[in-house]
């Protein structure tokens, strides 16, 4: 599912127009989509009350066609203009041949009139701006909204539906004005939009539904980034073949753990075992194997010499480059640690993995140790996946974590062409970039995902998939969506509050045997 910036989705709209779709007749569809969509929301809308707050442009305009087909199938529609339409506005002129209620908000000053109708109304739809705001919201608009925002307060049943997207709100970062609404729900016209995946404006989008208003799907062709779905999912999934042996899901190699990181080597190594991989192998400190030995039975283990710290010591990286041509995939850094010998390994690994390296996953502690390897992408030749956190993000780029987070779907493709690297942003909504320059957006963000450990898992998801032939971009994209997904599950029956990263490693088969569709 294609989610474009507000340039593109301009740059189609000319698109259309060329082909004999002119903006009024994407404004009639998209008036009627917004119109079927709110009343499936609401259910049967006969005799609701219904707002419709109108703005000076096309988003204005969808709304008039909305409520034009509301009124069609019984509600009680009122406008509310929050600026004047052109007097040669059809749609204008067809409600009020329609003889729907129409207040100008310019004439209501103490908005008097806004609080009378907000007092019956069941819900309020805002076609103020959507992509089209480009300036603080100020004046009447502020007033407007601020109020709705305030009703909304002591009334919570009123349901506040969005017109593609709330007006406020930027369609390419998702920063919001602060009079911006909290909607319950978002109706978005034609294709999904960046900034519905950027906080803070997701936070205020509530739920999210795209209607089709009638844009010939080639047009988007192009369009490098999209919303990963579970149609796209369960076409990539890996092949599991009844004359399977394990050798035909591939090996695993995971380089992690120390003394104070036991539990991210059970985590991670678990988490390629739960999505199929056919061998893994963990590859840590010697100490550490009776601990690690009750908790992972179905893992085989490679002891390394340590550090006097309980870290994996940096001789032992001639150990770990001698295992390589047996393994598909090393996986390298989940609670490794850090300090020097930390560092001389990974160091080690990388400058030594020319020809001979398997597909590699960097999380963690290696990710920090990259900051210390100056220009380290010109040292790991080839595609790696690397699965930061905005802080390690950060600590990469050299950019704030606020920066990143502003926009979080350039820096990843930015800085996987320039690295040449696979990019796993992680965090709500987790974005992930090829090197070259496609995007792939979790449709996920969960609270509950918000604890320790829970990218452990993440990264032994991923590595199991490369492990079973899935390419690096398919199978961090996969893994964050399996990932995510358990994540919710899990959730649904616990909670928000106390979930424990441990809790996705049997969540991950369930998910996937759903998406495969499989009767119980």
């Amino acid at each position: 599912m294609k989610v474009l910036t507000a340039e593109q989705t301009r740059q189609i709209d000319k698109q259309c127009a060329d082909l004999g779709l002119p903006t009024e007749v994407l404004m009639e569809n998209a008036g009627r989509a917004v119109a079927e969509e709110v009343a499936r929301i609401l259910g049967a809308v006969d005799k609701q009350d219904i707002i419709v707050l109108i703005g000076p442009g096309n988003n204005g305009g969808d709304g008039l066609v909305a409520a034009r087909y509301l009124h069609e199938r019984g509600a009680r529609v009122s406008l509310y203009l929050c600026h004047r339409r052109p007097p040669n506005d059809s749609n204008l002129m067809l409600v009020r041949e329609r003889v729907i209620t129409e207040i100008d908000a310019a004439q209501d000053e103490d908005l008097g009139r806004l609080s009378e109708m907000l007092s019956s109304a069941t819900a309020v739809i805002d076609a103020i701006f959507g992509t089209g705001k480009s300036r603080p919201l100020t004046g009447i608009f502020s007033r407007v909204l601020d109020k709705i925002t305030s009703y909304k307060v002591d009334n919570p049943k009123l349901r506040l539906i969005a017109v593609d997207l709330p007006s406020g709100l930027d369609a390419d970062t998702g920063t919001v004005d602060p009079y911006c609404l909290y909607a319950d729900n978002t109706v978005t016209l034609g294709f999904l939009k960046v900034g519905l995946f950027n906080f803070p404006g997701a936070a205020r989008v509530g739920r999210v539904s795209v209607v089709d208003i009638g844009i010939p799907e080639h047009l988007a062709t192009g369009i490098e980034t999209e919303l990963i779905t579970e149609q796209w999912a369960r076409a990539v999934l890996p092949k599991r073949p009844p004359d399977a042996n394990k050798g035909s899901f591939g090996r695993v190699l995971v380089v992690a753990g120390s003394i104070n990181y036991i539990g991210a080597a059970c985590l991670a190594c678990s988490g390629a075992t739960r999505v199929g991989a056919g061998l893994v192998t963990l590859a840590t400190a010697r100490s550490l194997l009776p601990v690690l030995a009750t908790k992972l039975t179905e893992v085989t283990y490679l002891p390394l010499p340590e550090s006097d710290n309980g870290t994996i010591a940096a001789d032992a990286a001639e150990i770990i480059g001698a295992q390589f041509e047996r393994y598909n995939v090393l996986l390298l850094g989940c609670g490794i640690g850090q300090g020097p010998p930390v560092t001389e390994l990974i160091s080690a690994i990388i400058r030594n993995s020319e020809g001979i390296l398997p597909s590699l996953i960097l999380d963690a502690d290696a990710l920090n140790t990259l900051t210390q390897i100056p220009r380290w992408w010109q040292q790991l030749p080839g595609d790696a996946i690397l699965t930061p956190h905005p802080g390690e993000m950060a600590r990469l780029t050299g950019l704030s974590v606020a920066e990143i987070q502003s926009d979080r779907v350039s820096i990843a493709r930015r800085f996987a062409q320039e690295w040449q690297k696979t990019i796993v942003l992680k965090g709500a909504y987790s974005v992930i970039a090829s090197l070259r320059g496609e995007i792939k957006v979790s449709p996920v963000a969960h609270p509950g995902l918000a604890s320790a450990g829970t990218g452990d898992v993440l990264a032994g998801t991923i590595a199991g998939l490369v492990a079973q032939g899935l390419s690096l971009f398919d199978a961090a994209a996969l893994g964050v969506y399996l990932h995510g997904r358990a994540g919710e599950a899990v959730g649904e029956r616990l909670g928000d509050t106390g979930m424990v990263a441990s809790d996705l490693l049997p969540e991950l088969p369930l998910v996937i045997k759903k998406i495969k569709g499989r009767p119980d």
